[in-house]
């Protein structure tokens, strides 16, 4: 099969929604107020209840355009599960090379975890679309802008845990281009009426990032 890695998409907004411990009953509603404020891109990590009904739900209710998928994926089982429900996003904490590789033989985009130039290379070697570098909070920008100059140029680098609107501006400095959100945006229990409105502000944030830092 092929081996190839997918694409990381052009997204008008690089923003990764991440709604860890979301419930089917709620996915519905939620993801609703996240395409409504511009984001493209949302995860359910898999130590979330049903996951795999959640991200199916998501899926049927998102625009083709928009990734939907799963982070927290450990397994190769789980990327096969993952895309027999349509999901086409997979996000990990680690480094796999084999979930990574079962990633591009399905020809979904991937996100794997890397906090070393070691780590981070062997992600590319694999196969991944583009990197996320986690904990994000403890590299610092400074540390993915001393990794980036070693990386491939065309791939992606993103940024999650502890990103949000305070410091989008000093990681895309840093050449980052892509983060993923959590707890600043979706914790346990949060109805749609409250994701929309914390959406809003983050997007609001990013955008004017994005404005400064190309000026």
């Amino acid at each position: 099969m092929n081996t190839t890695p997918v694409i990381w998409p052009q997204l008008q907004r690089e923003l990764v929604a991440i709604l860890r411990g979301i419930t089917p009953a709620d996915i519905e509603s939620v993801v609703s107020a996240l395409l409504e404020e511009g984001f493209e891109a949302i995860e359910v990590p898999l130590n979330s209840p049903e996951p795999f009904l959640s991200i199916e739900k998501a899926r049927k209710l998102a625009p083709s355009s928009v990734l939907i998928g799963a982070g927290t994926v450990l397994e190769v089982s789980d990327v096969e599960r993952l895309h027999g429900v349509g999901g086409n996003l997979l996000v990990t904490p680690n480094t796999d090379p084999a979930v990574i590789g079962q990633a591009a033989r399905l020809g979904m985009v991937s996100m794997p975890g890397a906090f070393t130039p070691t780590e981070a290379l062997a992600a590319v070697k694999a196969g991944a679309s583009a990197i996320k570098f986690f904990p994000a909070s403890v590299l610092g920008p400074s540390g993915i802008a001393a990794i980036k100059a070693i990386m491939p140029p065309h791939i992606p680098l993103g940024a999650v845990g502890g990103v949000g609107e305070s410091n989008f501006g000093d990681y895309l400095k840093a050449g980052a281009r892509a983060f993923g959100i959590g707890t600043s945006l979706y914790k346990p229990g949060d109805k749609a009426e409250t994701v929309k409105a914390k959406a809003k502000t983050l997007v609001a944030a990013y955008d004017a990032a994005v404005t400064a830092h190309k000026s």
